[in-house]
């Protein structure tokens, strides 16, 4: 048979075919390939699950996270962890719709609309330098409010300097462990107790520990890095209550002083007489 005579051959094969099925069969057929299709398009949602942690004692690479110089430094035995939250749907990082309805039956993700994550017609470019810009004034409050709470402890900080790295970090929300980072190298005091603390929230001028987004996820990112306490805002407390994995302890902190105190109280074998969260609290 000639190639010409096998293609009429396979022609009217396939028409036979298509021929001997009903409408609904067809109809059926064509919803069946769109439905795959969408399922692999781009998604207009964000899936954020439980990122990696810092010990912002130790080193982010071959750099400390927190360098000190003019002065003495001392060195915790425990662990002081920033948490984070990874993002797929971000510009740069897109998902599909399949993606996003199988992270929407899992407890370790998050489903969020992507406008209210970042600006419509946000590019990548962007995102970044914005949450670059984030986490460079969140690194200033903590070394200005760590500065000013060792000074009203009687510390002399004179010719102190504090520089903060994490790589591939953005955002406000290390805002407060940068600075109980900051006070527990100034001080001789073993803090921590030798435990594995962790904890979230902005820090202002003012000393305030401010709401973060993404804290049932950075609780259970603390949880599998080995954090046995967590330092939550007061403002999160609604997001916390109902959400807390078995096996971490979770404290609520308002202001510097609060989460430092906390800290100290928690590193002596105290923790368990901590306010913790309860729901509608601000």
């Amino acid at each position: 048979m000639s190639a010409k005579g096998a293609l009429k051959a396979v022609r009217r094969r396939s028409g036979d075919f298509f021929a001997r099925r009903s409408p609904s069969y067809l109809l059926g057929t064509v919803g069946f390939i769109l439905a795959v299709i969408i399922l692999l398009m781009p998604s207009l949602y964000v899936i954020e699950t439980p990122g990696p942690t810092q010990n912002v004692l130790a080193k982010s690479g071959t750099t400390s996270v927190i360098s000190v110089s003019g002065g003495k430094t001392y060195k915790d035995k425990g662990s002081l962890l920033l948490v984070t939250v990874n993002a797929q749907g971000i510009p740069g990082y897109p998902v599909t719709n399949l993606q996003v309805i199988a992270s929407w039956f899992s407890r370790h993700a998050d489903v969020i609309p992507r406008e209210a994550v970042v600006p419509t017609g946000q590019t990548l470019d962007q995102y970044q330098k914005e949450n670059k810009a984030e986490m460079s004034g969140s690194q200033s409050a903590a070394e200005s409010q760590a500065l000013a709470f060792l000074k009203a402890k009687g510390i002399d900080t004179s010719g102190y300097s504090i520089k903060m790295h994490v790589d591939n970090i953005g955002g406000p929300s290390a805002g407060m462990m940068y600075t109980l980072g900051a006070i527990d190298l100034f001080t001789p005091q073993n803090e921590s107790g030798g435990k594995t603390i962790a904890g979230t929230g902005t820090m202002d001028a003012t000393g305030k520990v401010g709401a973060i987004g993404g804290i049932r996820l950075k609780m259970l990112g603390a949880l599998r890095d080995g954090a046995t306490w967590f330092l939550a805002p007061a403002s999160n407390c609604d997001e916390v209550v109902g959400h807390i994995p078995s096996g971490l302890h979770v404290v609520k902190v308002s202001t510097i002083s609060n989460a430092y105190s906390s800290l100290v109280t928690i590193g002596q074998g105290k923790g368990d007489t901590l306010p913790q969260c309860t729901a509608s609290q601000k």
